[in-house]
């Protein structure tokens, strides 16, 4: 398998905040608010489609990194935002700049890593304990 990642690819994610996504439904926290998992989640899923459509048939990624800072609560009904842009390429490894954003401005930042993965080959290990 031959990568042709390039730095700089970036997707942007959209969603708007539902009850489901709050701190308290996730368990994270007892307010009704956007859930620290839920945006890192958002950022996970921006970094996945920046370089799904890149890779060779039958690959995908797996999240193996995740460091980032939430400074600023999201209610529920507002629309958020998450970015990633590719930033290092390293062999299978993938490195990604990733913010999320709200209607009001940012509300976290950080970086996140992924690796590129055969499906086959990782579900087969998976089922097996591996």
């Amino acid at each position: 398998m031959e990568l042709t990642l390039k730095e700089g690819l970036q997707h942007v994610a959209e969603k708007v905040v539902t009850p489901e996504d709050t701190a308290s439904q996730y368990g994270s926290g007892l307010v009704e608010v956007f859930a620290t998992p839920a945006m890192v989640g958002l950022m996970e899923n921006a970094a996945m489609s920046a370089v799904s459509p890149h890779l060779p048939q039958g690959y995908g990624t797996v999240g193996t990194a995740v460091c980032v800072t939430h400074v600023k609560a999201t209610p529920v009904g507002m629309k958020v935002w998450g970015v990633a842009t590719l930033v290092r390429v390293e062999g299978r490894r993938l490195q990604f700049e990733v913010a999320a954003r709200d209607e009001q401005g940012e509300i976290g930042r950080g970086t996140h890593e992924r690796c590129v993965v055969d499906i086959a080959k990782f579900t087969s290990k998976v089922a097996g304990g591996v």
